[in-house]
């Protein structure tokens, strides 16, 4: 019989700030890391609405100090989603106590790190030096700064990690397809432990502007608290976020002959497309059923013992009821009875980080027995009144097996069941 994959670290940054504690803390607080940006000046720019990392000067408590992660001269060199994979990792690796000096556990550890779009303010910042002052203003760093890889790249540089080294780019499924590809890599027995997840830095105007311009965004400038609203009847688009999550897996039996402590078991995995549309999923929701199911035959758990679903549900008409329905298609009537609910009403869409954070908050919903709440979920949009969606407000619950799920553009779909060790 094969040893259970566990996960033995995980590292967040996200808008509600920085390290697992405090962040998981303050979202089943039921708070909100939606604030106004500040990362451009356009007074007449129709989206004024994201989820930033605090500063340290801003959230004393739980802030994102870059100083901390890399000095002045090396953040030259980096694109803000690499600082924030560097930042998470930190902590991911401190909680597992993985830090290989030999070259065997060097050689045995895989970094697979996903994004959705990369090192676009920098590719946008180099972009406008290019116009404004020429080419030879350019920084010999520009692309390697952008590269989508290079979050993955650093880390493993960083810790002197040789084993496989990937970046899946699948949008905002992307995160948790890393953590999929780490499962698969320990269990062919091309890594021992691997550092997975997701990390996006996109706050841009262009960024922004392009998905305003698929009516995909929320407009509600004047409320950024209350625009992320999963599920609810008067959503009008998602709202941006950014940050990383990072886990650190091994087998129960590598992390318990080194005297690690199992802090949840991934107990099943699996991937899907729609092959349907570039930006919507099929009305049917087969895709993402498809997937799902796949996760469910990994971890030999039934549908009926499935405790609690995060949601992928990002606050979009379309996306929220496609996903919604293929709960349906594998849950049927039984989902009424399943707690599911969004925590992007918190964070906002992550992107390509967006499967490794709430994969983090999956699991702590399994290790605290608390489901993290959708905020801003007043009333439950047609065909969704019968569900449980966990409005407003966190619940003590048992919860012994999770579902996560990461939809993205293109029609990919992945799914992770998490469990209690």
């Amino acid at each position: 019989m094969q040893s259970p994959i566990v996960i033995t670290g995980m590292g967040i940054v996200s808008p509600l700030g920085c390290t697992v504690d405090a962040v998981w803390q303050r979202l089943t607080e039921g708070r909100s890391g939606i604030v106004r940006q500040d990362r451009f000046e356009d007074v007449d720019f129709p989206v004024q609405i994201a989820g930033l990392v605090p500063s340290r000067g801003t959230d004393p408590v739980a802030g994102f100090d870059p100083d901390a992660v890399a000095d002045r001269k090396e953040r030259r060199k980096l694109d803000l989603f690499s600082l924030y994979a560097l930042a998470a990792a930190e902590e991911a690796l401190s909680q597992a106590g993985w830090k290989p000096q030999d070259e065997a556990q060097q050689r045995a550890t895989a970094t697979i790190v996903a994004t959705g779009i990369g090192g676009l303010p920098t590719i946008t910042a180099s972009h406008s030096t290019l116009l404004e002052r020429g080419y030879k203003r350019i920084s010999p760093f520009t692309a390697p700064a952008f590269l989508a890889n290079m979050a993955a790249g650093q880390l493993s540089i960083r810790y002197g990690f040789k084993g496989p080294l990937g970046c899946p780019v699948t949008a905002c499924a992307a995160g948790i397809q890393a953590i999929g590809d780490g499962m698969r890599m320990i269990r062919s027995g091309e890594a021992e432990v691997a550092l997975v997840g997701g990390t996006e830095a996109c706050i841009d105007s262009l960024a922004l502007a392009s998905f305003h311009a698929m009516k995909a965004l929320s407009t509600r400038n004047d409320a950024p608290q209350a625009a992320s609203r999963p599920f609810d009847r008067e959503r009008d688009g998602f709202v941006m976020g950014e940050g990383a999550g990072l886990l650190v897996i091994e087998t129960l039996e590598h992390a318990t002959a080194r005297g690690a402590t199992p802090l949840a078991v991934l107990s099943g995995y699996g991937t899907s497309a729609d092959a349907y549309h570039i930006t919507s999923g099929a009305a049917d929701g087969a895709g993402g059923a498809a997937s799902i199911r796949a996760a469910l035959r990994m971890a030999a758990v039934p549908p009926e013992e499935i405790d609690y679903v995060n949601a992928h549900a990002t606050s979009t008409p379309v996306g929220d009821k496609a996903e919604i329905t293929s709960l349906r298609n594998v849950f049927g009537d039984a989902l009424a009875g399943i707690p599911v609910s969004s925590t992007k009403s918190a964070t906002g869409h992550l992107l390509g980080a967006a499967g490794g954070v709430e994969s983090i908050f999956t699991a702590m919903a399994v290790r605290e027995a608390c489901l993290p709440p959708t905020l801003n979920l007043h009333s439950a949009d047609e065909g969704m009144e019968d569900l449980d969606l966990v409005p407003l407000h966190a619940r003590p619950v048992p919860v012994q097996h999770a579902l996560c799920n990461g939809l993205g553009f293109g029609g990919v779909n992945a799914s992770v069941v998490i469990s209690r060790v």
